[in-house]
């Protein structure tokens, strides 16, 4: 049976209902993973260091449509709620033709100021000439990557999460055998990675921009639309939070990376980026949940039925919760086994990544419920709160920590306990934003 926006919902049905969306996520994440894989493994750990230095400005190209997707589908799931189903669908239009044209934009910004972010991140020699080649290539999907990720949220608001969970999958396929085509048969390198990451994007976008240019029988399709002003400057408040998580932690990544290179040196950035591999696919489970539930949580805010919202909020603490531990069991298992498959040729950088790993995993356990609270709000559509929450948690705690502990330590141990410190302060402030507001919205 078709699970409805409208529904109650049971663990059952809940889970149900987010389980595509938390799949997308994860299958998006893995690009750059498989990514990471082929160029340790095929190109040796100086091409994989460099993608993993470049990376983070890479990230920072694709955060607008974090927040156009996010914040919209809040907007556009409230106006499901009140009933004008013909003025969601124009909003749902004009926010994707935004957003397209906002992806080429800035691919035209980030090739002019590619070389000069190189510089900064310290990139000298070989780091520096397959690190700009890998970021030249991959900036050309940005305005795939933006609407890939706007269509992962999209796709649950038009109550057709399944569906978009197929297309993901499709986008994941294509990437990894792309990958294994140019990187581990043509030996193409970090340009071969970066064309099979882009040929991925280009499925993800094209495929639901046909679907919802065609009759359909989901919620959403595409209409005559207009310039909502006041549609965009919400979509840009309430998703003002995942824009902030995504530029910040982006910026932070950098700030790492200059520490790991003067600690440890290379071999530290390739350990971090190995770190930041298990770290997408584990923020990807607890930001699908949470975006999966976001429509939900909007409908409901928006028909006033404070009862179900009570409901989806103590059941999504608890699985964030249960989930948080459980999964940070899982990785401290994995530790091993997941720095040998990145990194086992080299033994000084399997011992550095090991260890790391076992440090760096603890966070964890709070990380979904900070990743849920900064959503829920978002849902709620509070940015101001919501992006509260994501600005302390990705950038004030995380600098402040890797910064302090390395002097605290004495060495690179500290920057590998910042993250944890930075969760555990997060956690903290997360819990006193759902007590301060849980009588304004009702849902406590």
């Amino acid at each position: 049976m078709k699970v409805k926006l409208s529904d109650h919902f049971h663990y059952r049905t809940l889970l149900k209902f987010v389980f595509p969306s938390v799949c997308m996520m994860v299958f998006t994440s893995i690009y750059g993973v498989v990514d990471g894989l082929f160029v340790s493994n095929f190109a040796g750990k100086t091409q994989f260091a460099a993608i993993n230095l470049i990376m983070p400005f890479l990230m920072i190209m694709g955060a607008v449509g974090f927040m156009l997707g996010a914040g919209g589908s809040a907007i556009v799931s409230r106006t499901f709620g009140e009933g004008d189903n013909e003025k969601a669908c124009s909003y749902f239009t004009f926010l994707v033709a935004f957003t397209f044209l906002s992806g080429i934009a800035l691919t035209i910004i980030g090739e002019l100021v590619l070389p000069g972010v190189a510089r900064l991140l310290k990139a000298e020699g070989d780091l520096y000439t397959y690190g700009v080649k890998y970021a030249r290539i991959n900036l050309l999907g940005v305005p795939f990557w933006m609407l890939q990720t706007m269509f992962q949220t999209f796709f649950i608001t038009a109550e057709k999460p399944h569906l978009g969970f197929i297309v993901t999958v499709i986008s994941g396929v294509s990437n990894m055998v792309g990958d294994a085509l140019l990187v581990g048969v043509c030996r193409f390198e970090v340009a071969g990675a970066a064309w099979a990451t882009i040929l991925s994007q280009a499925v993800g976008a094209v495929i639901p921009v046909i679907y919802f240019a065609r009759k359909n029988g989901s919620l959403l399709h595409f209409c005559k639309t207009r310039f909502y002003g006041k549609v965009l400057l919400g979509s840009c408040t309430n998703g003002s939070s995942e824009f902030v998580s995504n530029v910040s932690s982006s910026l932070v990544g950098m700030l790492f990376n200059l520490q790991l290179l003067r600690l440890a040196g290379e071999n530290g950035i390739s350990a971090y980026g190995v770190l930041m591999y298990v770290n997408f696919i584990y923020v990807a489970i607890f930001l699908g949940y949470s975006i999966g539930v976001a429509p939900v949580v909007g409908y409901h805010y928006g028909a006033k039925n404070h009862g179900e919202l009570k409901n989806l909020f103590k059941k999504s603490l608890i699985l964030m919760s249960v989930s948080g531990v459980v999964l940070t069991a899982l990785a401290e298992a994995l530790a091993a086994p997941l720095a040998h498959l990145f990194v086992g040729y080299d033994a000084e950088l399997y011992s550095l990544t090991k260890n790391a790993f076992y440090i760096y995993c603890l966070c964890f356990v709070f990380t979904g419920v900070n990743i849920f609270g900064s959503g829920f709000f978002t849902a709620l559509s509070n940015g101001k709160v919501s992006a509260i929450i994501s600005f302390l948690r990705t950038v004030v705690f995380q600098v402040a920590a890797v910064l302090l502990l390395p002097q605290i330590t004495g060495g690179v141990g500290g920057v590998w306990w910042s993250v944890v410190a930075a969760e555990v302060l997060s956690f903290a402030v997360t819990v006193f934003c759902f007590l301060r507001y849980r009588k304004k919205y009702g849902y406590a």
